[in-house]
């Protein structure tokens, strides 16, 4: 089996040196945590992968050669490898520390192209901890969060001479801007929303640093104080670094790139003020302050900083705007000899996790459901594939953009869900043809997106969304059905018409479909008025009215509309735990319509009619034209 990786590289727009120094809070309790603001490149390290009896790496170097490697994979010699130092020091330390709490074999890695550029401060030697990291974890399925194979990464970095911090190994997660903050060995990662798109622009200065000399000038100061430029340090590090990254996080928030510039101002005129003493020749960087100083950037630019450890190695600048990127980028190529990359990280998607309920019995689809779960029944997607349903349900969620998804499913099913997505052994792989393996591989990067939750109890529709509030936390959630398919007539799939129609309103959003007024007894049904084609502002919801009552009292311009996908507030969660605390349930069991319609009557809520069509499986008759007509 062969797998495909790619790592980034990670650009510290605030609070470089603060990850180290808040560790050093284990020693000295008076310390303030450290805190920094990450966002990660676009350039990086592409990769293959595949199991070996040995440690095997190819790569190329910094001056365009491919070099290779091989060892034993033995923990010692892989550990004396790594503290020996030098270019294969990172991989070595990552395998030695995995191969000690891990009974496994060894990888053959292959780096066929590195954009990454290298001791410029962006971390390319986090980078290939990472993905070696990564390697491991997915070839032999260890089952590594994203955080366990930071975890990894840093702790094999810290076999090698650079000991790095933890800030570095912020690549990990790929994408966006993550706040991290360091207290002792406590690390906390989170994602920062972004306001709008933020157009950054960093820069090899063609100078020189020496960052293990800085490093340890810096370190010198730590753990405890000695004189007035070490207690300068600390402030530096500590709360003047602490401020200045929560106004930043604020910004961001708002997408206020001139605030944000401004704050890189502030904060490179403070790293002078109270870090250079300590490291004067390395940190004089004469051409990183020309830079900065430059009149013809300034056209462009909001404001900007030294990269990493700082000194002459690389600055970054936040652009005004995309042509402002371009412009300062073909200016510091063309006119002052710099090698350029931009970062452009875009505005965040309000609705970035998704909820799928799978702990029902399945009973409509007995016997069939005594050997499989319904939402393994396979289905012919319109790719050709024969895939279990909920397989395309996943599918169609990460095409509209959501980055994490919570299963929630019965106690002891979650090896059951986890066969879908672990990796087939080899001899079954190799009998795939080459399109299938490559989606074999996709199926690991769906598994990193999974989140399970247990609904020990089977209580009811709402109950099973209540189980997911904690993994919502305040963020808007999208709800969709374990049993239900969706083919959009637009260019935009069903669900990512749903989140756009949220993005205007920012209220309960809930995905409607036309039924035939027969079959209202089977649904939760609106009653609404519409705001413009496809926009309604609701009025009520019912679960499962009568024909009769339908008819008379619900309904959009006339036509009856069913509730088959929804994305949750805060407010239903609120609503729905009060219920539930009070015992409002219905037959034994919380439902998910009336919460939704106290919503409703007290914030307000919108319905969206979605262009397409929804096909059923939990039902035999339907899961018959499901069948015959998916695919197609």
């Amino acid at each position: 089996m062969k797998i495909s990786l790619f790592v980034p590289g990670r650009l510290c727009l605030f609070g470089e040196h603060s990850d180290w120094a808040g560790q050093m809070r284990k020693f000295n309790s008076d310390i303030t945590p450290g805190q920094a603001l990450v966002a990660c490149t676009s350039e990086g390290i592409y990769a293959t992968a595949c199991k070996s009896d040995t440690l095997k790496l190819s790569t190329v170097a910094p001056t365009g050669e491919r070099i290779s490697f091989e060892c034993p994979f033995e923990p010692e010699k892989l550990r004396k490898i790594a503290e020996a130092g030098g270019y294969f020091a990172y991989v070595a330390g990552v395998a030695s520390y995995i191969s000690t709490y891990y009974e496994i074999g060894g990888i053959d890695l292959d780096c066929y192209d590195v954009t990454l550029p290298q001791k410029k401060g962006l971390s390319s030697s986090a980078a290939v901890c990472v993905l070696t990291a990564r390697a491991f974890n997915r070839l032999y399925g260890l089952n590594l969060t994203v955080r366990g194979e930071m975890e990894a990464a840093f702790n094999g970095e810290q076999l090698t001479p650079s000991r790095c911090g933890r800030l570095d190994q912020a690549c990990a997660y790929g994408s966006g801007i993550m706040h991290m903050r360091f207290d002792g060995d406590v690390l906390d990662v989170n994602p920062i929303h972004v306001g709008s798109d933020l157009h950054f622009v960093f820069a090899d200065l063609k100078g020189k640093k020496d960052t293990i000399t800085i490093l340890r000038d810096l370190n010198s100061a730590y753990p405890y104080p000695r004189n007035d430029e070490h207690s300068a340090l600390h402030g530096l590090l500590g709360k003047r670094n602490a401020s200045i990254n929560n106004q930043a996080i604020d910004a961001i928030k708002k997408g206020d790139a001139l605030a944000i510039g401004n704050l890189m101002n502030d904060a490179q005129e403070l790293f002078d003020l109270y870090a250079t003493p300590l490291s004067p020749h390395e940190l004089k960087s004469e051409k990183l302050h020309d830079t900065l100083k430059n009149s013809q950037v300034a056209n462009w630019v909001y404001g900007g900083k030294g990269v990493g450890s700082q000194g002459d190695g690389m600055v970054q600048f936040i652009a005004k705007d995309n042509e402002s990127q371009k412009q300062l980028m073909d200016y510091l190529a063309n006119n002052l000899g710099f090698d350029c990359y931009s970062i452009t990280v875009p505005k965040t998607k309000t609705v970035r996790k998704a909820v799928i309920p799978v702990a029902g019995y399945g009973t409509r689809m007995y016997p069939a459901t005594k050997m499989i779960k319904k939402e393994f029944l396979p289905i012919i997607d319109k790719d050709g594939y024969a895939k279990p349903a909920l397989l395309i349900i996943l599918d169609e969620l990460i095409n509209a953009g959501i980055e994490e998804i919570c299963l929630i499913i019965r106690p002891g099913e979650e090896d059951l869900y986890l066969s879908l997505f672990n990796s087939l052994k080899d001899d079954k792989k190799n009998n795939l043809p080459e399109n299938l393996k490559a989606y074999e591989n996709k199926l690991s990067d769906i598994k990193n997106k999974i989140t399970f939750i247990y609904q020990n109890e089977m209580l009811g529709f709402g109950h099973a969304a209540l189980q997911s509030a904690e993994f919502a936390g305040n963020e808007p959630v999208l709800l969709v059905l374990g049993d239900h398919l969706f083919h959009s007539d637009s260019t935009l799939n069903c669900v990512a018409q749903l989140i756009n129609a949220y993005e205007k309103t920012k209220k309960l959003t809930i995905g409607l479909f036309q039924i035939d007024p027969s079959d209202v007894l089977h649904y939760g049904v609106v009653k609404g008025e519409l705001v413009d084609e496809r926009l309604v502002e609701l009025n009520t919801l019912v679960e499962k009215p009568s024909v009769e009552y339908a008819n008379s009292n619900l309904g959009v311009s006339d036509k009856q509309y069913a509730v088959l996908m929804y994305i949750l507030t805060d407010e239903v969660y609120s609503s729905l735990r009060s219920q539930f605390q009070n015992s409002k349930t219905e037959f034994g069991e919380l439902q998910l319509t009336p919460a939704l319609d106290a919503v409703t009557r007290d914030n307000g809520a919108y319905g969206f009619i979605v262009d397409g069509e929804r096909f059923d499986i939990g039902i035999p008759s339907a899961y018959r034209d499901t069948v015959t007509r998916f695919g197609l």
